[in-house]
């Protein structure tokens, strides 16, 4: 975020009138419609002695935005009030769901005097459409009062189907063919913040709208992020007893064929998960893993059987989010630029107005997606062989890896190599 945008957010935050009724509803107003308006995916409003530091996380990385001095108390509980959690408990950590209907497209008179039947009957006849813009809050306590942190996710409009995402064309097209399977586990891996639960969703519109007869389709999530029209969806509530495990064996019981849970956490959703597969239940989920071949490791450590992965995966499915170069970017002929990275041609951001200074404008995914069931895969499974290993087999059965992904797009103008860096690391 550059110093202009969140100068002008700050003057726009000092007009309001502090003696206004509405004053800290306003302040709240305009943080989520300007969040949404910069494209962030997180508000963070973190307390400390002189207020409320509020950054943005826009693109994958967190700017500072501004300081709220003397209404740090008041904004946490609008926020509160509007995601229906409880006010007066500040002692402990609560999650909530904020869902606004947003019209665009239409001129709304916001005078307030009454219009004739005339004007009436015209704005009934003028075309509204309506986005819903969800958000996520999460409170928690810390050493100077709640800290609030909103999820948006604006997206979940934008990115409804698989085509919408920008994912490799083949793997896209790999990933649609093992949805039209029967049963057997589908897991999307990445860290948080790599748009799994966006490609999960498109995952589930793409079975419901693309399958040739009526699927019986249900979700186990926490929280739910995003209404799907047909779809029986479920959020889990730890606090009553009915965590994903519980559930999820629940819900084996309520005829599904998809059954989508959210994330696996534990070794008992896990085995639910991949028994539920075996029984004839296509099962999509998520998991906080950095590779398809890491994931695969990871699952075997929380103790699911090795024949229980080798029978029940399906395919495997990593991803990232890279930031991609905006058109003032300049192509670069140093070699330190290249930063050691496998690339003939690079460039580096630059930064103009369009990106407000930044250098980059939105992102791109770049996804790897390995195939248990390919050559030797599945023995390396079954031997509980590492990661790497098991990678090492994924690519010589023809797998393309994230990283070697991420130098391609870096080779064909789309991203940087210090993106690269930031998103791998070292």
């Amino acid at each position: 975020m550059t110093s202009a945008l969140s100068q002008s957010i700050q003057e726009q935050l000092s007009a309001l009138d502090p003696q206004q009724d509405r004053y800290v509803a306003d302040i709240v107003d305009l943080i989520l419609t300007h969040a949404q308006q910069a494209g962030a995916s997180d508000i963070h409003l973190v307390p400390d002695r002189k207020g409320l530091q509020m950054d943005w996380r826009i693109d994958g990385v967190l700017h500072a935005v501004g300081h709220l001095p003397d209404v740090a108390p008041n904004v946490i509980a609008r926020l509160k009030v509007l995601a229906q959690l409880l006010t007066y408990r500040t002692d402990v950590p609560q999650e909530g769901r904020i869902v606004e209907a947003k019209e665009s497209g239409t001129v709304f008179d916001t005078t307030e005097t009454t219009p004739s039947e005339g004007d009436q009957e015209k704005r009934c006849q003028t075309p509204s459409h309506q986005r819903t813009v969800e958000m996520r809050v999460s409170t928690f306590p810390t050493l100077y009062g709640e800290k609030a942190v909103v999820r948006l996710f604006v997206g979940s409009g934008n990115y409804r189907r698989l085509d919408d995402l920008g994912m490799p064309s083949r793997i896209a097209d790999d990933w649609r063919s093992l949805l039209n399977s029967t049963s057997g586990v589908l897991l999307i891996s990445g860290p948080a913040g790599s748009g799994k639960t966006t490609t999960l969703y498109a995952s589930l519109r793409e079975i419901l709208h693309e399958s040739p007869e009526r699927r019986s389709i249900v979700t186990l999530e926490d929280p739910i992020e995003a209404e799907v029209p047909g779809i029986a969806q479920s959020q889990v509530n730890a606090s009553a007893g009915f965590d994903y495990a519980r559930g999820l064996r629940s819900l084996l019981r309520q005829d599904p064929e998809v059954i989508m849970v959210g994330e696996i956490r534990d070794r008992d959703t896990a085995e639910t998960a991949f028994q539920a597969s075996l029984s004839g239940n296509l099962v999509l989920t998520s998991f906080h893993a950095g590779s398809s071949a890491e994931a695969i490791s990871r699952v075997s450590d929380l103790g699911v059987e090795p024949y229980l992965l080798r029978s029940g995966l399906l395919g495997i499915l990593s991803q990232r989010l890279m930031r991609r170069l905006c058109s003032c970017a300049t192509m670069s002929d140093n070699p330190a630029d290249s930063l050691a990275l496998s690339v003939e041609t690079f460039h580096i951001p630059a930064g103009c107005t369009n990106c407000d200074g930044t250098g980059y404008s939105g992102r791109l995914l770049i996804a790897e997606l390995l195939h248990p069931r390919d050559g030797d895969i599945g023995r390396a499974i079954l031997a509980r062989s590492d990661a790497d290993e098991i990678e090492q087999q994924a690519i010589a059965a023809g797998m393309q890896t994230l990283f070697a992904q991420a130098c391609s797009v870096v080779d064909s103008g789309h991203t940087s190599p210090m993106e690269v860096r930031r998103v791998f690391g070292n």
